[in-house]
């Protein structure tokens, strides 16, 4: 147990590392291409940090073991992957604010709001319709692939409207700015070329170090005797949701608060609407009744936060509270659940 344990702090430490190595190299590519902060966080940071979330399931359904354990996982780790974001990391995002207060002059987040209700009612529509597909008959074949290919079609016109609102952004002051030097710029001569290279690079490592750290919470889930189901559905996505949430926390500390929720809730899209067309596909797609409730747990999480962001005039960081009560609820129901059997 000591050697899992060590190796978890390990791969936490290759997990943070690569985070700011994608971060430095995210900021240089958006801001030498012109992009917004709206289209670099919600995009591409949003897309590359999501790599390790969309391996597991896939990993899972087709490496895994029984049939069962198989589906649970991957079923558990595609929905688990939202509640996660719009719940835990959406209060570290206020936390975190909270914390640098003073670095940052200000306690409010304060995202571009346009940008940020776009891409919370994208993941509300594909969520639910995702959500509500589990409910039709499975002989519906038919429907559940043509709900497949409307989240897939869904996910490619959210890209095209946030690349669109780009340009309007980028006039008003939105533009994605450098805060540090390429890393890769001390070594070698400055081009775009190298920002990219990185970008791969940490992009990799993310992958390596999320994987790694999996393993290491599987093992000690195993020896601890954790259920698969509470596995999936809560360790499982707060290891690989760890590039998210340090990527954010990262940037809430440098007063880039667009790119820090848009990292989140872009990544909550990609998650909501490309990975459970995977799974709609690839599995008999039913799910329980402890699926279920952290499935209903996230819609009214993304909810409440979408209605902050038409109605707040600020988004204090005591609003984000409810979504980290919202994801101990659901800590406490499942353990309950799960330990009571």
């Amino acid at each position: 147990m000591t050697i899992d344990i060590a190796l978890l702090f390990f791969y936490l430490v290759v997990i943070v590392a690569a985070a700011e190595i994608f971060t430095n190299a995210v900021e240089i590519l958006g801001a030498r291409l012109g992009f917004s902060e709206g289209v670099t966080g919600s995009i591409f940071a949003a897309v590359g940090t999501a790599m390790p979330e969309t391996m597991v399931p896939l990993v899972a359904i087709f490496a895994g073991g029984t049939a069962k354990v198989s589906e649970e996982v991957g079923v558990g780790a595609i929905l688990g992957a939202p509640f996660m974001l719009s719940t835990l990391a959406v209060f570290l995002i206020g936390a975190s604010a909270f914390h640098w207060r003073k670095r940052r002059n200000k306690t409010e987040v304060a995202p571009e709001r346009g940008g940020l209700r776009r891409d919370l009612e994208f993941f509300l529509f594909s969520f639910s319709l995702a959500f509500l597909t589990a409910f039709t008959p499975h002989g519906y074949r038919a429907v559940r692939v043509f709900v497949a290919f409307v989240l897939v079609l869904t996910y490619f016109y959210y890209v095209m409207e946030t690349i669109k609102a780009s340009a309007g952004l980028v006039d008003e002051g939105h533009v994605t700015e450098e805060s540090k030097p390429l890393y890769l710029s001390l070594i070698l001569k400055e081009h775009l070329v190298w920002a990219l290279v990185q970008l791969l690079f940490a992009v990799g490592l993310i992958i390596i170090g999320a994987k790694g750290f999996v393993t290491s919470v599987e093992g000690l889930a195993a020896m601890l005797h954790v259920p698969v189901m509470a596995l999936s559905l809560l360790v499982v996505p707060i290891a690989t949701e760890l590039p998210e949430k340090i990527n954010s926390i990262l940037w809430i500390r440098g007063n880039k608060d667009t790119m820090a929720t848009g990292n989140i809730t872009g990544a909550m899209v990609f998650q909501g609407s490309l990975l459970p067309a995977i799974g709609i596909f690839l599995t008999p797609w039913t799910i329980n009744l402890t699926v279920m409730t952290s499935s209903v747990i996230t819609i009214l999480a993304a909810l409440w936060l979408y209605v902050l962001s038409v109605k707040a005039k600020r988004l204090s960081p005591g609003f984000f509270v409810v979504n980290g009560c919202l994801w101990a609820a659901f800590v406490a129901i499942v353990l309950l659940s799960e330990f009571s059997r």
